[in-house]
């Protein structure tokens, strides 16, 4: 169960008030609630001048000693066209030793060329849904579902060439894995929460998730797996909760839809509609 954050908007937009300093930043979610601590890794990803994604990653929790100040760096260093980050609350559906998910390569956003990616939830068939990757599958690198899920997604967007149609058939195939599988875990997936972007000028949001999980991290009235976006004519700001909620201009992206912002000459325009 990890936490999110993407921003598009202009040239030097920086996310460095809602990785730190509002009232449910990043960094605030990182340790907001002692039975959900977000321990197991954070990443910053960004576009660079040249199109090509920047990175940096650390694989203990944002707020941890030793750990916070690389945090604050990238952080701060972070700017650009889009920016996505993420906190890493490791799932197991492997049932691995804990050691064992604690790497870099396990750590989100995933980049492949110009694309990024950063999901929340788990996906219970990680072994079994990489024996459909096909080309992709020698490009997973570590034991973390949602590299697997990433994978699967990048297939399927490549395919399509539509990030929308690629969602609606990863959830399809992921589906399908479920039906084969015996015996059958609860459900196919938890969450399918994903921030994805093939380049600066672009950024989709998918919510979609089975079962119930409680309330959010700073917020136990606000489902988890609810996003929050708020949006003005040059910038997208959004995320798996509000990093400010006492302003009234966050609205919700509720479970079955999605969200693309798309940046023109300084401008960005959203759309926002259900999930087929």
């Amino acid at each position: 169960m990890c936490r999110l954050l993407g921003l598009l908007g202009g040239r030097q937009a920086t996310p460095t008030p809602w990785l730190l300093d509002a009232p449910s930043s990043l960094l605030v979610q990182s340790n907001a609630r002692s039975d959900q601590l977000q321990s197991d890794g954070w990443g910053i990803a960004w576009y660079d001048r040249t199109r090509s994604p920047r990175i940096e990653k650390g694989v203990r929790g944002a707020y941890e000693p030793g750990e916070l100040e690389r945090f604050r760096s990238a952080s701060r260093r972070a700017r650009g066209p889009l920016v996505v980050a993420h906190l890493r609350r490791a799932s197991n559906p492997m049932g691995l030793p804990h050691s064992r998910l604690i790497a870099l390569e396990n750590v989100q956003p995933f980049v492949h060329g110009s694309y990024l990616f950063a999901h929340n939830g788990e996906i219970s068939l990680p072994r079994e849904t990489r024996r459909r990757l096909g080309k992709f599958g020698s490009n997973v690198k570590g034991v973390n579902d949602s590299e697997v899920l990433f994978w699967l997604f990048a297939k399927h967007v490549e395919e399509s060439g539509d990030p929308l149609s690629a969602f609606a058939r990863t959830r399809e195939e992921l589906g399908e894995v479920w039906e084969e599988a015996e015996p059958k875990p609860p459900r196919p997936y938890s969450g399918l929460n994903i921030l994805f972007a093939r380049g600066p000028n672009e950024l989709w949001a998918f919510c979609s998730s089975l079962g119930e999980h409680g309330g959010s991290l700073t917020n136990p009235t606000r489902p988890y797996y609810e996003m929050g976006y708020r949006t003005d004519a040059r910038e997208l700001l959004v995320g798996s909760e509000p990093f400010d909620p006492s302003h009234a201009d966050w609205k919700s992206l509720t479970n079955g839809h999605y969200l693309v912002g798309r940046a023109d000459h300084g401008l960005v325009g959203v759309e926002t509609g259900a999930l087929p």
